[in-house]
């Protein structure tokens, strides 16, 4: 007889720290990878600019948006990170998800707009590639 384990399930408190802690591995990497300046975004209230702070490209500002949550909502992901965005000015918005089972932050998954990416890519928002 197989006596099968389960998890126990994730209450807000739970939820927040895991939360918490995939944000800091991830605002980690980047630090050690791309830029030491690059940190958690301390949070700021109604007027939510991401969940890390520091990223730049081509001297603009990211906005990151981090998710570690076992259902995934990309639709609804990307248009909180383009309001965050928005917030603040920032050329693009990413949103980085915690792929279950892998704990490498190297190795989670970015997603972006196309128009996001082609901001990234040019330097520049274009026309109409505003949400």
């Amino acid at each position: 007889m197989t006596t099968q384990t389960t998890k126990p399930r994730r209450n807000r408190r739970s939820a927040k720290a895991a939360g918490a802690r995939f944000e800091r591995a991830i605002a980690d990497y980047l630090a050690t990878h791309v830029d030491d300046r690059i940190d958690r975004r301390v949070k700021t209230g109604a007027k939510d600019r991401g969940d890390i702070a520091g990223l730049r490209h081509m001297g603009e500002r990211l906005v990151v948006e981090c998710k570690d949550v076992t259902r995934w909502s990309p639709g609804t992901w990307l248009a909180e990170a383009e309001i965050e965005r928005g917030n603040d000015d920032a050329l693009a918005g990413l949103v980085v998800a915690k792929r279950r089972g892998v704990g490498d932050p190297g190795q989670q998954v970015v997603m972006l707009t196309v128009a996001d990416l082609v901001a990234l890519l040019t330097g520049e928002r274009s026309e109409g590639s505003d949400q």
